[in-house]
């Protein structure tokens, strides 16, 4: 299992979470992911390794922001 951190920008409620969540969950070989609505981290764990770019246009997509 591969693991991921990536911060997001531009949730500010469950409704946010439960988007950012779906959109990561639709990638290929995502198994788990967990996101703070607090902090904005989002822990991805997966069955392969997954671009960083490939997060960035599935989330910001939806209109929320990738950071580093």
């Amino acid at each position: 299992m591969k693991e991921l951190t990536v911060r997001v920008q531009g949730m500010s409620c469950d409704h946010c979470v439960r988007t950012v969540k779906n959109a990561i969950k639709s990638l290929e070989g995502v198994s788990e992911v967990d996101v703070s609505l607090e902090t904005g981290i989002v822990r991805i764990t997966a069955t392969r390794e997954i671009p960083k770019e490939e997060i960035k246009r599935a989330v910001e997509e939806w209109g929320y922001k990738v950071v580093d």
